[in-house]
């Protein structure tokens, strides 16, 4: 398999590095923010998800833990397959769903828990 090359992306209103890279036809947008506190998680996943506009882009978080507050908010906007990584962190891949996408209110990056 050929190394991953991730490039920085800039993403209005993020609080931490993203990157971007393509696996055959989708581009990933990925960010960590397992060393974060809230409200980072919710603020970069709002900003991160603003982006994926279509199928062939995925939104990559990876966090500390599940991000409960999010997944309430948006979780039935998005396809979202969570994945727990040998190092306790957690993967979340958010993949774009039409109709219930277009509908998510990503300006509310309150965190209520």
């Amino acid at each position: 398999m050929s190394e991953l090359t991730k490039e920085a992306l800039e993403v209005n209103g993020a609080t931490v590095p993203f990157f971007t890279y393509k696996l055959e036809d989708t581009q990933y947008i990925e960010f960590d923010t397992s060393k974060c506190g809230p409200p980072d998680p919710m603020v970069n996943a709002m900003a991160g998800l603003k982006l994926i506009d279509s199928a062939d882009k995925k939104l990559v978080m990876i966090n500390h833990t599940s991000p409960g507050g999010l997944l309430a908010k948006i979780g039935e906007n998005y396809d979202i397959v969570e994945e727990k990584l040998e190092d306790g962190r957690v993967k979340l891949i958010f993949s774009y769903k039409g109709k219930e996408s277009e509908e998510a209110n990503l300006n509310d990056t309150a965190c209520e828990g």
